[in-house]
């Protein structure tokens, strides 16, 4: 069966634990079926959520996504093995290869193979929350001798993607696939590369979750949430990863401009690459019926799980656009 079409909100919700504790409560209070945290900056995602797992009684919780490069496989698996204790059936562990700015830049970590340590990772920290001995040697990663207690219903990995063969091998080897920040037409050609994937594994491409962060905003001020896009995003577009992704969705020339511009460091011609058009195609913005026809769309289209992440610190903003997608104003199986 095709998985369920679930609401997320995002945490963290604040650099304080405390905020993202009452994010959460306010998500199991009001219907949201998950939580899915980011994993880049502090506060730290996985012990995050240990600390706090006492206080969640009904929401699935999801990271998207921890780093290969930063993380062995063997503490991964360790520390999905105690989140999968502590919210047992309702952990997803999610891996992709994160940036060049983030693993070079922040962490000093050559950003070489991602493809091929991702695929490594995922089948080494499998293999351990499964509580197989480790004998391992890949191309980039290696293990041998190491085990752990398995349990009875280990957490699903999930893996992240963007372009064909990530899509693809998240599909075959991972329990799921998540996207991010994808233009409109990109989705469909995205959505055919998991099921090419899941059938190299002999699985059906229909019954493997999709899930999606959604940068959203409720408001009727779009060209000053358009704006805060451009800000916030353009320096992601700028990133190999992302530019390259931009110009494979059918955006050469925008993806082009980027990427000069910020090697010109020239701001205005970076984000101005980001015309309102493309930005309406990317975000979710505007009212609270156009905002859930705009996500009605893309869970029509192939994505099961709608991670609502708002463009915003302001708490009014944020509460406005978390409100527009509770169940009883948004139902997402319709």
């Amino acid at each position: 069966m095709p998985p369920k079409r679930r609401i997320a909100v995002t945490v963290p919700a604040g650099p304080k634990l405390e905020q993202t504790a009452n994010r959460l409560a306010w998500a199991e209070e009001n219907g949201y079926d998950d939580a899915w945290f980011s994993d880049g900056t502090a506060p730290d995602t996985m012990t995050s959520i240990a600390a706090l797992a006492h206080r969640i009684h009904r929401l699935r919780v999801g990271v998207a996504v921890t780093p290969v490069f930063t993380r062995s496989p063997t503490v991964l698996a360790a520390t999905a093995n105690v989140l999968g204790q502590v919210l047992p059936g309702r952990f997803v562990m999610g891996l992709g290869a994160s940036s060049q700015n983030m693993m070079t830049g922040w962490a000093g970590i050559p950003y070489e193979k991602p493809l091929t340590r991702v695929r490594e990772t995922a089948t080494m920290v499998r293999s351990m929350l499964a509580g197989e001995k480790s004998d391992f040697d890949g191309e980039v990663l290696s293990s041998h001798g190491y085990r752990q207690m398995p349990l009875d219903n280990p957490p699903p990995v999930y893996l992240a993607a963007l372009r064909p063969k990530m899509i693809e091998m998240a599909a075959e080897v991972g329990d799921g696939v998540i996207f991010n920040l994808w233009p409109k037409k990109a989705l469909p050609k995205m959505i055919e590369h998991v099921h090419a994937g899941a059938a190299r594994a002999g699985k059906d491409g229909a019954e493997v979750e999709v899930v999606n962060r959604f940068m959203v905003l409720v408001t009727d001020d779009k060209a000053e949430a358009r704006q805060r896009f451009r800000q916030s995003f353009a320096p992601y577009y700028a990133t190999p990863v992302y530019n390259k992704f931009l110009a494979w969705a059918g955006y050469e020339e925008e993806a082009a401009q980027i990427a000069e511009g910020w090697a010109e460091r020239d701001r205005a011609k970076t984000t101005g690459a980001l015309e309102d058009g493309l930005i309406d195609d990317i975000g979710i913005i505007g009212t609270a019926d156009e905002c859930r026809e705009k996500l009605k769309w893309a869970l029509d289209t192939g994505i099961h799980t709608a991670i609502i992440a708002p463009l915003s610190q302001d708490p009014a903003e944020v509460q406005r656009t978390f409100e527009a997608f509770r169940p009883e104003v948004f139902d997402a199986a319709a």
